[in-house]
């Protein structure tokens, strides 16, 4: 390796530098100067920690939010090395059920087959998807399905009910017996070679007499296509490790006894403003009735805010506050911290402890990933990047020719009407005042797609820094040896597409 540096060379700032000089970066406002590069791209690991004790091979976690992580993503995430967070705004038993749903999703096929209520009313082939099947299930969802019917494409079009008004449970065709049913753990070239020798084209998975889920012939040859990343995240009982958020009230701990009966493997505290007596009080009483549970506290965007919830045992940090694409937080409280600036300062601090920080929010991109990682987190949590997946809750609708999903603030009024509302500590307030939006995000497709090529990307960033892991990573920037500076908005502008009249993007 050539000299590191000499006084005549030196180029940009140490981030410490930077950091210090009064003004609030996001990511977009700083860019990394490259280094030197000796190794491979395959040679960058990504292993990291979510927490003390749980061990990840990729820095990927899916935030606690109602249109992002149930059971499917949940799965998902842990199949690909991550981590999934499973969302509280809904009863302690769903949440339970979902936590049970997404460690018995050994194989986390989300289908592509469209989920309807018996009561729907299918207007137009656009409720078939890319699929041959419409599922009817009692909830309308593929969580905990229930499986009553199907009907297929081809019979739907036969019967011409493009102009007619008929509920889909008067012509769909029943799901009786065990014919339509394989075990939860069957083995992925059995599900195959069954999905072959049967004529429906799909099947129920089922563990203890219930339904875990339904694959099609054409979801397994979809997936076969997919990219594999390192091995999963897989708990002592050998199943997906999954995390659930609960909240900082006293019924969140008959909450927390329920998700631990269902085999949660760690808990966030979720809230948009960690540092306040609740949470303490919260993470004291997770840490002495469940010593063997990791606990994450948060949010905080502050040393002053991370010293307090170090000093009162949490595993790990979430860092973050109004830097979410659906978050108003800054707008309404004027509370709040550019995301880069957050990340460096509590990361600096979280360092010195040995606490894992997990940056939240405002990952729009690969080379945003990149920033996080490099500025000392240990994983990143994404609400929007994996919105609008085929893991991501929610029934795709068209708008203006684009196939689209529901993406929500746990802020929004939606939202809080479902109980979010305790996470601004908004819950026992008359007033509702909203720190989020409702909105829409384009279908990216599956995450077990999305995650490996944007890990590739990640990696592509470390290797043009000199950083072949996350530790060498902060190693260099704590030496000062990797250089930062600010961007100019005219320097942004440049650093993206621009200048042509029109063009595609396609990230791979």
């Amino acid at each position: 390796m050539p000299q590191l540096s000499t006084p005549e060379f030196e180029d940009g700032f140490p981030a410490k530098t930077l950091f210090s000089q009064g003004y609030s970066y996001t990511y977009d406002d700083v860019i990394f100067l490259p280094h030197y590069i000796d190794f491979s791209t395959d040679s960058v690991s990504l292993t990291t920690r979510f927490s003390r004790r749980v061990n990840l091979s990729i820095p990927c976690v899916s935030s606690p939010m109602d249109t992002v992580s149930e059971s499917h993503m949940a799965a998902s995430m842990a199949s690909l090395g991550g981590i999934g967070i499973v969302h509280y705004n809904c009863d302690i038993a769903s949440q339970a059920s979902i936590i049970r749903q997404a460690k018995s999703l050994k194989h986390p096929i989300a289908s592509y087959s469209g989920v309807k209520l018996p009561e729907y009313e299918i207007s137009s082939v656009d409720a078939f998807g890319d699929s041959s099947f419409v599922f009817v299930t009692q909830s309308g969802t593929m969580t905990n399905p229930e499986l009553l019917g199907y009907v297929t494409k081809s019979q739907w079009k036969k019967m011409n009910l493009e102009q007619r008004e008929m509920k889909i449970y008067d012509y769909m065709k029943s799901c009786d017996g065990s014919e339509y049913t394989v075990p939860w753990d069957i083995d992925f070239d059995k599900l195959e070679a069954v999905l072959e020798d049967k004529q429906k084209g799909f099947v129920v998975l089922e563990r203890d007499g219930e339904s875990v889920n339904v694959v099609t012939k054409d979801d397994i040859e979809r997936v076969k296509g997919y990219p594999k990343l390192g091995p999963g995240t897989v708990g002592e009982d050998g199943e997906w490790m999954v995390g659930a958020a609960i909240g900082t009230r006293e019924s969140d701990k008959e909450r927390l006894e329920h998700l631990v009966s269902a085999g949660v493997n760690a808990v966030v505290l979720d809230s948009s403003q960690g540092n306040s007596v609740y949470q303490i009080e919260m993470v004291k009483y997770v840490k002495r009735t469940y010593p063997e549970l990791d606990v994450v506290g948060g949010n905080v965007v502050t040393m002053y805010q991370a010293q307090n919830l170090i000093q009162a045992g949490v595993d790990g940090l979430r860092v973050g506050m109004g830097s979410g694409s659906i978050c108003t937080t800054q707008e309404v409280c004027a509370v709040g911290r550019g995301q880069a600036t957050a990340v460096y300062k509590v990361c600096s601090l979280a360092a010195q402890h040995g606490i894992p920080v997990i940056a939240d929010g405002g990952i729009s991109n690969s080379g945003h990933i990149v920033k996080a990682l490099v500025l000392g987190a240990s994983t990143v949590m994404m609400g929007s990047f994996l919105a609008g997946s085929t893991e991501a809750p929610g029934a795709y609708e068209y708008k203006d020719g684009k196939r689209i999903k529901k993406y929500r603030g746990m802020g929004s009024l939606e939202a809080m009407t479902k109980g979010s509302d305790q996470r601004y500590l908004g819950d026992k307030t008359k007033l509702k005042i909203a720190q989020g939006v409702v909105g829409a995000v384009a279908d990216k497709g599956s995450v077990l797609k999305l995650i490996p090529y944007t890990m590739h990307a990640v990696k592509q960033g470390f290797q043009d820094l000199g950083a072949s892991s996350l530790e060498s990573a902060h190693d260099l920037l704590r030496s000062n040896i990797l250089r930062l500076e600010a961007r100019t908005g005219a320097a942004q502008v440049e650093g993206g597409v621009h200048g042509l009249v029109s063009y595609e993007k396609k990230s791979f």
